[in-house]
Order: C-alpha cells, then structure tokens, then sequence
C-alpha cells in the first residue's frame, strides 16, 4: 500500500458519503438513523430476540449512550415503544409501533426493493467485499484514533 492508495481509499468513502445523500429524502423530522434502527431491530426480531438498547448499540457498533437518545426521540415521535420485561422490571425491550413499520416497510420494501434492478453489474461477492473492506477500514481507523487521542 501507499499514500496515492490510501487518499484513494479516503476518496471513495467520501464519495459513498455522498451515494448515501442520494436516497430518497425523508419524512420532516425523521432521521436516517431512525430507519437504520427500525432495519436492525426487524433482523434482530427474525432471530427470535426481543431487543434492548444494549442489543442494538452492539449490533450498530454505537455507543450506548448516542442509542439511547436515539431510542427516546423515536419514541417520542411514535416509532417504536418501551415496554419493560415481565420477567425482571429493569429491562427495557424495543418495539416497533405501526407508524415505525409503515416506515421501515416504506423504506425497505418499495425504495431499496426497487433499487435491486440498477445494481445488476454488482455481483454478490464484490458487495461483500466493499461492505468488509469499509468495516476493516474503518476498524483500523477506530484504533488509529484511540492510540492518537491518548498520547
């Protein structure tokens, strides 16, 4: 590897930033986190887990702190709801309320369904290799900074 290939690398995340800023815009007031959780929380769900903030911080690799104000303001707007465990009262599971999968179905069902046709050229195995290539990206990244911010 060398420098040329690196700000190459930089370079293609920044112009996946901006692939991303070409999805359809969003309802007012909903974030794009929010369909990013209403996703997560529907795959946990197909495993059979009921989800807690915990369960999502992990699976998103955010810290728990960030989820949690997330989780309160989808709430609040009537994305998901909070019900305590029968079991032990100090645990919180997630849900998600009619509105919340009206908008997860809306998003992932008629806008990403229909993107399917235009990623013909991309086959399976070279989408896998990108979406790891960035994680390991930015994995590296994630420790670069640590060992920078602690000296």
């Amino acid at each position: 590897m060398n420098n040329r290939l690196i700000k190459q690398m930089f370079d293609a995340c920044y112009m996946a930033k901006r692939t991303r800023d070409l999805l359809p815009p969003l309802p007012e007031g909903v974030q794009p986190s929010y369909i990013q959780y209403l996703d997560c929380m529907q795959e946990l769900e197909e495993k059979e887990k009921q989800v807690r903030i915990s369960d999502l911080s992990e699976f998103l690799n955010v810290p728990r702190p960030g989820v949690t104000r997330t989780v309160k303001e989808m709430e609040a707007k009537g994305y998901l709801q909070k019900m305590a465990s029968p079991d032990d009262g100090r645990v919180t599971f997630l849900t998600a309320t009619e509105k919340g999968r009206k908008l997860h179905q809306k998003y992932d069902e008629e806008y990403f369904s229909g993107l399917l046709p235009y990623f013909d050229s991309i086959s399976d195995e070279e989408a896998e290799t990108m979406i790891a290539t960035v994680e390991k990206f930015y994995q590296i990244m994630s420790g670069r900074r640590e060992t920078y911010d602690k000296r």
